[in-house]
C-alpha cells in the first residue's frame, strides 16, 4: 500500500463528473489497484475513489506539475490527480489479511449459552445444541426445572423475523410426542420492542443476554447500580 499526503486537485469523469479543488489530502493506492482520496474529515468514506480493476500511471501536466491518471478498463471512468506538492510519500507491504473476526456473533452466544443455560431461566439444563427439525435446527433444546422441554432461539439482535422463526420451530416440535409440550425462549443481546410484544403475545419468553457476563468479563464491583 502506498500512502501519499499531498496538496492536490482531483477530477473525476465517467457516469458523472466531480471536482475537488486544490487542498491537502491523503491519497491511498492499495495493492488491489484501488485508489482512494481522503480528507481530514468525513469519517471513513473517501471524497472520491476508483475501484479495481483499474490502471494507474504517473505523468506530467502542461504546467510541469505531476499528474496521476487512474482509468477503469471496463468503462470510460477516469480519475485525474494534479499534484501541487507532496508532503509525505511512503509504501508498506501489508501482506495477506486474515479478515474480520467478529466477536459476539450468534455462534459465540450459542456456545456460551449452551455452557450456561441457567442464565436464561433458573434450573434450565441443556439437552442438545442444534436440535434438528424439518425446517432447520433449533439453537438449543433444553429442559426446565420441572422437566419440560424448552426451545431456545439465539440472535445477536432480536427482531420480528427471529420470533417468527422460533414460532415455526415450536409449531413443529409440539407435534412431536417425544418432546411436546415445548415452550420457547427468544434470547438476544438486544430485543426490539416490536419483537418483544409479538413474542410475549405468542407465549414466548424473552431473555436479554449480557455477552460480557457470559464470558466472565463483567465485574460487579465496577457497576454503579
Amino acid at each position: 500500500m502506498r500512502l501519499v499526503v499531498a496538496r492536490c486537485q482531483v477530477d473525476y469523469a465517467g457516469r458523472l463528473t466531480a471536482h475537488l479543488p486544490m487542498a491537502d489530502r491523503v491519497i491511498m493506492l492499495k495493492g488491489d489497484g484501488s485508489v482512494l482520496i481522503h480528507s481530514d474529515g468525513g469519517s471513513y468514506k473517501p471524497l472520491n475513489w476508483m475501484s479495481p480493476p483499474c490502471t494507474f500511471s504517473e505523468g506530467t501536466a502542461d504546467d510541469g506539475r505531476a499528474e496521476w491518471t487512474v482509468t477503469n478498463p471496463k468503462s470510460d471512468d477516469t480519475l485525474r490527480i494534479l499534484i501541487d506538492e507532496i508532503h509525505h510519500d511512503t509504501s508498506h507491504e501489508l501482506g495477506i489479511d486474515p479478515g474480520l473476526q467478529k466477536d459476539g456473533v450468534e455462534k459465540h452466544l450459542q456456545v456460551l449459552l449452551a455452557e450456561h443455560p441457567a442464565t436464561l431461566a433458573d434450573g434450565l439444563i441443556l439437552v442438545r445444541r442444534e436440535y434438528p427439525t424439518p425446517i432447520g435446527p433449533v439453537d438449543l433444546m433444553c429442559r426446565d426445572a420441572a422437566g419440560a422441554s424448552v426451545a431456545v432461539e439465539i440472535k445477536r439482535r432480536g427482531e420480528i423475523d427471529g420470533v417468527e422463526q422460533l414460532t415455526r420451530y415450536l409449531e413443529l416440535l409440539n407435534r412431536d410426542t417425544l418432546v411436546a409440550p415445548v415452550r420457547g425462549i427468544f434470547a438476544a443481546q438486544e430485543i426490539k420492542p416490536q419483537a418483544r410484544v409479538l413474542a410475549e403475545d405468542r407465549g414466548i419468553t424473552c431473555a436479554v443476554v449480557d455477552y460480557d457476563a457470559l464470558r466472565g468479563l463483567d465485574d460487579p464491583t465496577e457497576r454503579l447500580f
